[in-house]
């Protein structure tokens, strides 16, 4: 339960602040570690996932250098790929610049109108309107791990054990 419960603390936690704090991917990393002995997954498989981890956090920070993604997102990303795993990551990634298409052309279109009397009350709505603010992502990359994880092998090792 960890994972469903981290991914969507993320999404929440970047949809009110726009920040992904440091410490849930730290849970994840750590939860990894240790749940996956506990599974009975090869040292392989383990390796596999450690190094799918490895390879998107790199690429996310070369995104976040180049202003594409935030830091938080690239942390959030490689967690995510760490527990989803390379045999999954086509479409992890794949749903994740779908969802992620889908919530930006609707936050644009939110930042197209004039905001309802009771979201100019609420920050956070208000942090969404402000077209000089980024994307919260965190919600796209919780929303797709979620949609990928159950599909995994890795789930049904976690789910059985």
């Amino acid at each position: 339960m960890v994972f469903p419960a981290a991914m969507a603390f993320a999404a929440m936690m970047d949809l009110f602040t726009m920040t992904i704090p440091n410490r849930i991917s730290l849970v994840l990393v750590g939860a990894f570690l240790v749940v996956a002995p506990l599974t009975g997954m090869t040292l392989e498989d383990f390796a596999i996932h450690i190094g799918t981890g490895f390879v998107v956090l790199v690429i996310g920070i070369a995104l976040f250098s180049f202003g594409v993604l935030g830091g938080g997102d690239a942390k959030l990303l490689a967690a995510a790929s760490l527990w989803i795993g390379l045999n999954d990551l086509p479409a992890y990634i794949f749903m994740v610049a779908l969802l992620g298409g889908g919530l930006s052309l609707a936050i644009l279109a939110y930042r197209g109108v004039v905001p309802p009397l009771w979201a100019t009350r609420q920050g956070w709505t208000m942090r969404l309107y402000d077209k000089k603010t980024g994307i919260p992502y965190g919600i796209a990359l919780a929303a797709a791990a979620l949609w990928v994880f159950p599909s995994t092998a890795w789930f049904g090792a976690v789910a059985a054990g």
